[in-house]
């Protein structure tokens, strides 16, 4: 069982940036991919990030790449979200989870086993 706290989500004007944080629970974290998804307004959950479990390897959503870095600190239990340049359509509720899987089904809401219970971030223009 893993237990996921994300934190550091606000309000930010467009063009800043904000840091998320996801502390697991558990002494297997390692052993976990991690990823952020994203859940606005009247929209469905949309993938964002993911990274292996090593650190060493990573996915983006097209729509953040650029702007948005994934990293964790596995000494930690914590996977991060670096977020510039946000936009105003960034706004969601921003949600972590974890996975054993690895591979392209990490861009995918089912392959999930474990999710956070999310942060607000919203950027005003």
């Amino acid at each position: 069982q893993v237990q996921l706290v994300e934190s550091g989500g606000g309000l930010v004007q467009a063009g800043g940036s904000l840091r998320l944080s996801c502390a697991a629970s558990g002494r297997t974290f390692r052993s976990y991919t991690m990823g952020w998804f994203r859940q606005a307004p009247g929209k469905e959950r949309e993938f964002v990030a993911a990274i292996s479990g090593s650190g060493g390897s990573t996915y983006y959503a097209d729509s953040v790449k650029g702007r948005f870095t994934i990293s964790r600190d596995n000494a930690k239990n914590t996977v991060y979200l670096q977020m510039n340049s946000l936009k105003p359509e960034d706004t969601a509720v921003y949600y972590c989870a974890a996975t054993i899987a690895w591979g392209v089904v990490v861009t995918t809401i089912p392959t999930y086993n474990y999710w956070g219970q999310g942060t607000q971030v919203t950027v005003s223009s």
